[in-house]
């Protein structure tokens, strides 16, 4: 059994939600700061918002099962913050799914994980020609 059986199947919510782009390098508490902000965006929202944080580049090392950040990381998964780890960047780093920590998902690619939440939620701008 790999660490991500049984980690979320993404499900649309009611509500205003919230998608958290953490990426880059990032240090254990930086991740676990965003996973606070997260945490505080739960208890803000009304239940049954979406909130996501999508973790790119080399910041998805903290996401393993013997990271720094693990207490922070079960917290806001009691919470049902979804954790999303961009598989490309988890390439880059040498790291396969199953190295995560159980119930963090993966995206195949962070960049466009962001672009497609951003189109499904925000009406195309038209622009007038004139």
């Amino acid at each position: 059994m790999s660490a991500n059986e049984g980690a979320p199947v993404r499900q649309e919510k009611d509500g205003p939600g919230l998608l958290v782009h953490a990426a880059g390098p990032l240090e254990p508490d930086t991740l676990s700061g965003i996973l606070r902000s997260a945490a505080n965006a739960r208890a803000a929202l009304k239940t049954g918002a979406t909130i996501e944080v999508v973790v790119q580049g080399p910041g998805v090392r903290l996401l393993t099962a013997d990271s720094p950040a693990s207490d922070a990381i079960t917290h806001v998964r009691q919470l049902d913050v979804e954790i999303l780890a961009c598989a490309n960047s988890l390439r880059s780093a040498g790291l396969e799914a199953g190295d995560l920590t159980v119930g963090i998902g993966t995206v195949p690619a962070a960049v466009a994980h962001l672009a497609e939440a951003l189109t499904a939620h925000v009406p195309p701008t038209r622009v007038a020609h004139h």
